[in-house]
């Protein structure tokens, strides 16, 4: 019998799963690297195109071949994969670099694409250096295609015979992930990524359990191990023994009970035992996520990510949507949010993340550079398009306008400017919009909380983004590894400036909302709850822990016991005291 050992890596998406490693290799690290003669340089140019034309074919089948229950974000992913193809940077630089130096073309593409994927780990802003992966993964399937490999996913040979089994993969884009969606695939463990990549925003569309983050200990995993992924704690087991296997089968049948008692939920009103209403809203990055918003009975978009929209094939931006692109993605999420509003929000990006390929100026300190909207006011013509786009939207439903990373008035008196003028053009061009639509600001960095009082009294809602908030107030970049473990939404600092920021929005009559990864922390959420928060914006498919919290919370309970938290000064006793209000509610 094999020993056990456990590996640990990246949570993404929660929940226990138990069966047999299906283990899939990384073609692009196997890739041979040989220098072509002179005379067979177009052969090698042929050779890549027939590839490339290969792949495009593959994704469009794949896109029309999309099951009817499968999760909205993974037709939108499979497009982007299909936009990366066309980028300049992807598919023209390899024939150079196979005419200019000589090249197979498998190494002149790994070659283009470590260039690239260079760029994106200075990039500050985890969800778009999780982008990295989307270039890896269209990489991955154009080598198969020059080489012949191909995904072969176990077929059941029949009932009872087919064990559950797990994913294991250097990196599986949204595209394979098609081919592992039988009953009997139960998990994935992958050596990159974390919760913002693609791959984690599949697994937890589709509620399966997924650990990430094992790069250095994913070839540990051998064909056919057992295995336990337990994504609850972030760690794999291989080979567990009986008894270990028994008691997390146990745990895994106590979980699927509750998702069948939570699912039960899903129609109820979000209201506190004392009769408080609390709106339940959802984060999205395409249109065709509201899909699953709509389903799981959210109040609206309380996010809408308008930079995926931005997002340049290759990591760049060096074609940004036009207004009639970026109008019909703001539509058809407005049209499939059925009347529930959709906040919007404007770029948030910049010189820390996908600049033009030909921007060439080099920001010494990316995470303070110009960025979100520092960068909308220096680019008119890019804020003004997306706004007028923005605009048009608010004809077909309620949309709600959010500006990201504010720090003070004056950026908002320019913002508002911009807004009035993009009215006045689309008045002349006979547009109809929303007149009186409300303007917001995300509340991110710690001077914008200080700066509170400028800010409302301009504003007509506030949105609290606790991943840069906390990032920036404690100086600790959550994903770089030397410090992730000093990153804690519990300490308090950063209790004290959410706990201000709901205040000052109270004096100012203004809603506030938190849109942040602990708006999504069920267990956090009476915590939030008994700071004054009334508004929750979170994945989709966390609405409903968040929801069974409310259900069970009452806030002439909460209230003095956060009050009294709000006292303590060190992070141990914060921590155990939430864990305590956490636990103590539950039996309300």
């Amino acid at each position: 019998m094999k020993s056990p050992f456990s590996l640990s890596g990246i949570a993404v998406s929660q929940g226990i799963a138990i069966g047999r490693a299906y283990v899939i290799t990384n073609t692009a690290m196997e890739t041979l690297h040989y220098l072509v003669p002179e005379e067979g340089i177009e052969a090698e140019v042929g050779r890549l195109e027939t590839a490339l034309t290969s792949v495009r074919e593959e994704l469009a089948l794949l896109r029309t071949a999309l099951p009817e229950d499968a999760p909205a974000e993974l037709g939108a992913l499979m497009e982007v994969h299909a936009m990366i193809l066309t980028d300049e940077m992807f598919s023209k630089e390899p024939f150079n670099i196979i005419r200019s130096r000589r090249y197979n073309a498998e190494w002149a593409l790994m070659t283009q694409i470590e260039e690239m994927s260079a760029k994106f780990d200075s990039i500050a802003d985890p969800y778009l250096r999780e982008r990295k992966a989307d270039l890896e993964q269209v990489a991955e399937r154009i080598i198969k295609a020059l080489t012949g490999v191909k995904v072969e996913k176990p077929v059941s040979v029949g009932s009872g015979d087919q064990v559950d089994l797990i994913v294991v993969a250097y990196n599986v884009s949204p595209a394979d992930m098609l081919q592992f969606r039988e009953p009997f695939f139960k998990g994935f463990v992958s050596g990159p990524g974390g919760q913002n990549s693609h791959a984690a925003i599949i697994a937890r569309g589709t509620d399966v359990p997924a650990v990430f983050g094992l790069s250095e200990t994913l070839p540990l995993i051998r064909q056919n191990d057992w295995l336990i992924v337990d994504a609850d704690m972030g760690v794999v087991i291989v080979n567990p023994t009986p008894l270990i296997l028994e008691q997390y089968r146990t745990k895994q049948a106590g979980q699927q009970k509750a998702k069948r008692r939570l699912s039960r939920l899903r129609k109820m009103a979000s209201v506190t035992l004392d009769g408080t209403i609390i709106e339940l809203l959802a984060n999205i990055e395409f249109p065709e996520d509201c899909r699953t918003v709509v389903d799981n009975n959210a109040d609206g978009v309380g996010l809408f990510r308008s930079e995926f929209l931005f997002m340049e094939r290759s990591g760049g931006i060096s074609r940004f949507p036009d207004e009639e692109e970026q109008f019909e993605a703001y539509r058809q999420a407005v049209a499939l949010m059925e009347g529930r509003p959709v906040t919007i929000r404007t770029l948030d990006i910049g010189a820390d993340k996908l600049l033009p390929s030909s921007e060439k100026t080099r920001i010494l300190n990316p995470a303070l550079g110009r960025r979100a909207i520092r960068y909308c006011l220096t680019e008119p013509d890019v804020f003004l398009t997306q706004l007028r786009a923005i605009l048009r939207a608010s004809a077909f439903g309620t949309v709600k306008l959010l500006l990201p990373m504010v720090t003070h008035g004056s950026e908002v008196d320019q913002a508002l400017g911009f807004i009035e003028e993009a009215k006045t053009q689309l008045r002349s061009q006979g547009h109809l919009f929303d007149e009186s639509i409300q303007v917001g600001a995300m509340i991110e960095v710690p001077a914008a909380v200080l700066a509170l009082p400028m800010l409302t009294s301009r504003l007509d809602f506030l949105s609290i983004g606790t991943n840069d908030l906390i990032q920036y107030a404690l100086a600790i970049d959550r994903v770089d590894p030397e410090v992730a473990h000093l990153y804690n939404p519990l300490h308090p600092a950063v209790l004290t400036m959410l706990r201000m920021t709901v205040d000052y929005a109270g004096k100012a009559g203004i809603p506030v909302s938190i849109c942040g990864e602990m708006a999504s922390d069920h267990q956090l959420t009476r915590l939030l709850l008994g700071l004054g928060i009334r508004q929750f914006s979170m994945h989709p498919g966390q609405l409903l822990k968040v929801k069974q919290e409310i259900l069970l919370s009452d806030l002439a309970i909460l209230t003095p016991k956060v009050d009294r938290i709000l006292t303590l000064s060190e992070e141990k006793e914060i921590e155990m005291a939430v864990q305590d209000l956490h636990q103590e509610e539950m039996s309300i």
